[in-house]
């Protein structure tokens, strides 16, 4: 499978392409053998793949396209760490099967596009660092604030 081998060039596809998603995984091969996650809370199984939508909604007006695309790889750029050392990003085309637990798209007729590279993380990173508001990843083992 082809490497995306900048965020530039990953918002220039989002641009040009509906439909599109990423997923933190081990990859195509691994996940379209089953092809659905599974509920980390409750052991369930959902009715597709989850993964993160990366159509710009309409709302975002005309700023920048890699700025969108930058949040969407970091909130979830933790999963490496708490998931599995082998979990990164993949690019893929599907059909919205459902919601998932967190509101995340399930995802099902998986086409694999391209992997995301490392690198494209680090230029997201730096993205997010530079935006003026404060945002961490979506990471439930290092929770900001305690009940």
């Amino acid at each position: 499978m082809p490497e995306i081998e900048s965020l530039q060039k990953l918002a220039h596809l989002v641009t040009e392409n509906e439909g599109l998603y990423v997923r933190w995984s081990r990859g195509p091969d691994w996940d379209l053998r089953k092809v659905s996650s599974t509920d980390d809370l409750t052991g369930v199984r959902l009715p597709g793949l989850s993964a993160s939508a990366l159509d710009v909604e309409d709302w975002w007006g005309r700023r920048p396209v890699n700025i969108w695309v930058a949040r969407r790889l970091y909130d979830y750029c933790h999963l490496p760490r708490v998931k599995h050392p082998r979990t990164r990003p993949w690019l893929l085309r599907g059909c919205e099967a459902a919601r998932g637990p967190d509101n995340e798209p399930l995802v099902k007729d998986v086409e694999p596009i391209a992997w995301v590279a490392d690198h494209v993380i680090t230029e997201a990173r730096d993205i997010v660092a530079d935006q003026p508001g404060p945002w961490g990843p979506i990471d439930r083992d290092h929770p900001s604030e305690t009940w």
